[in-house]
């Protein structure tokens, strides 16, 4: 056979048309020739799934690097196996029926120094690369990983039912020593993943670590609900990373950004920039697609798009937390966020946002978050409220959400409408972490620069909160808000300590007993537009410790100002 007719063959995809043994006879054929396709079993390999492949899989990949690049072609087959190391110019392709299956047993894998042994992510791979470029890992077969193997029943005492909306299902099973992350790449450039099934990870499934110029695309990640710290994709400190067409269904964060100031193969501190990551569906029952932690470094220019976001029929312990969670709380950054095109379903909360202060700089400061625009967002089968929420003299700032449509399937009580919420400032982030807000639609707190526009927040049953409540926020915009149903208990907007707002071209629902309710000794300058309050007894209300010109009230169909004394 001659040289340019295999590669023809193979770029036309014809191999996948030969029958196993013909396809072993022209591979054996074009690599007595010297042309780059290699076999495993040309090796040593038995494809059998109970002898060991690691050696020959690995000196077939090592040839191919040696001699210039090549592809390692992996027939059908089950190729049981430990660390498998990736080498720049070469290409893994698993056909059709190719299984490579991670072994249960921790001593057939080969440490990787770097990371602490101990770790979420540790020393222990399935397919590992470092310093590698122009690699792929391709086909349509499958990499099953065993990972219940390495869990234990956790023991733990079961939440009631009833507080099953803050419970996790991973919190079921604990880790033994494992395999974690199950492919790392570390430092690699030009890297592709596509098409592959990945399965059964026991630990951290996909890690990208200061790697630039990375094409994941086609790929599928299917993890059991219950696995402990089972992620799906996590992106650390690398660039220009472009995710697509990806299905991930996993137990923890689906897809997770981490940007470490110390990250365990480098002192370099690298920003996690230029990500997009577009047309996915995402499953867990931690976060779907989140930012930290880490966040010791920097998250810029990141684009999440034309994705979905869901849950099946599932107990609460097994929905997602958040379907978007953008969490900077270890005295990092994140600027230049846009996520437009979600549709989310059963998520207990669809958006949440969090600057806080666990690991503070060395002057003791907070990171900051800015620069954050979320559009056209569908989410239905909620529980928890959406919230935006800085910390004490540390706000988020310039925050855009528009043409957001969120509905909530819980009542909400009269009694968290008065909740006093905890600030949490040195806290884990996570969508649960305050507990029932006052709020049911979004609660803001410690921001400047928001932006709300054509929001609808829909209710499945009553509701005794306000659809919004804003705390310590300044430069305030909300246009076009639409809430169907509501309470009679409260009024659709609370603002404290509210600075600078403009509130127009919103309509009030049928008893509401304000469209605004105003609080706080520093609320002022609140502005309403254009407003249908035809239906709300008033306008404004306003506790005894805000002043009677804090608010004006144009062009609406009803005037009214009435001040209250609490």
């Amino acid at each position: 056979m001659e040289r340019r007719n295999a590669i023809q063959m193979f770029g036309a995809g014809i191999f996948g048309a030969l029958s196993s043994s013909e396809t072993r006879s022209s591979f054996k054929e074009t690599a007595e020739q010297g042309i780059p396709f290699l076999l495993p079993q040309s090796f040593g390999a038995k494809a059998d799934g109970k002898t060991l492949d690691t050696v020959a899989i690995n000196t077939a990949i090592h040839k191919a690097s040696a001699q210039g690049g090549g592809t390692v072609y992996v027939t059908a087959g089950t190729y049981l196996c430990g660390t498998i190391i990736l080498e720049s110019r070469v290409t893994l392709y698993l056909e059709a029926g190719a299984v490579l299956l991670g072994s249960k047993n921790v001593s057939d894998y080969t440490p990787q120094p770097g990371p602490s042994p101990h770790s979420d992510a540790g020393q222990l791979h399935l397919i590992f690369a470092r310093d590698a470029e122009d690699v792929t890992l391709a086909g349509p077969g499958k990499i099953d990983g065993q990972g219940p193997s390495f869990w234990v029943p956790s023991g733990r005492s079961k939440l009631p039912v009833e507080e099953h909306w803050r419970d996790v299902a991973t919190y079921d099973f604990k880790p033994l020593p494992r395999v974690s992350p199950m492919l790392e790449f570390v430092s690699c450039k030009r890297l592709r993943v596509e098409q592959v099934r990945i399965e059964n990870s026991s630990g951290w499934t996909m890690r990208l670590i200061n790697c630039d110029g990375v094409v994941v695309d086609g790929i599928a990640i299917k993890n059991p609900v219950a696995g402990p710290n089972v992620d799906g994709i996590d992106i650390s400190n690398s660039s220009n990373v472009r995710i697509a067409n990806a299905l991930i269904d996993t137990a923890d964060d689906a897809i997770c950004l981490k940007s470490e100031v110390h990250n365990p193969y480098s002192t370099e501190n690298i920003v996690t920039r230029n990500i997009t990551v577009t047309n996915c569906m995402l499953s867990s029952c931690c976060n779907g697609f989140k930012f930290g932690t880490a966040g010791h470094g920097g998250f810029e220019n990141v684009l999440f798009s034309n994705s979905i976001i869901f849950n099946n029929e599932v107990d609460y312990s097994e929905r997602v937390i958040a379907g978007i969670a953008i969490e900077v709380v270890d005295g990092g950054w994140a600027e230049g966020i846009v996520m437009t095109g979600i549709r989310m379903q059963r998520t207990r909360t669809p958006i949440f946002l969090r600057l806080g202060n666990r690991t503070p700089n060395p002057d003791g400061r907070a990171g900051w978050m800015k620069g954050v625009m979320l559009s056209d967002i569908h989410a239905t089968g909620s529980i928890l409220t959406n919230s935006i929420t800085g910390i004490p003299d540390f706000n988020i700032e310039d925050v855009t959400l528009s043409n957001i449509h969120i509905q909530t399937e819980e009542p909400g009580k009269h009694e968290w409408a008065t909740r006093k919420v905890p600030e949490q400032v040195p806290a884990y982030p996570e969508a649960r972490m305050f507990g029932r807000l006052p709020s049911y639609g979004l609660y803001a707190r410690h921001v400047h620069g928001l932006r709300l526009r054509d929001l609808v927040f829909e209710t499945l049953t009553s509701e005794e909160r306000p659809a919004i409540q804003c705390d310590d926020v300044s430069d305030l915009e909300i246009s076009g808000l639409r809430v169907p149903q509501h309470g009679t208990g409260s009024a659709v907007i609370a603002l404290h300590d509210t600075r600078t707002a403009w509130l127009r071209t919103g309509r009030a629902p049928a008893g509401v007993p304000a469209y605004v309710a105003l609080s706080g000794a520093i609320t002022d300058d609140i502005l309403l537009t254009e407003n249908d309050l035809r239906k709300a007894t008033n306008a404004v209300s306003m506790t005894s410790d805000v002043s009677s010109s804090a608010a004006t009230v144009a062009g609406s169909n009803l005037v009214v100002s009435q001040k209250e004394t609490k």
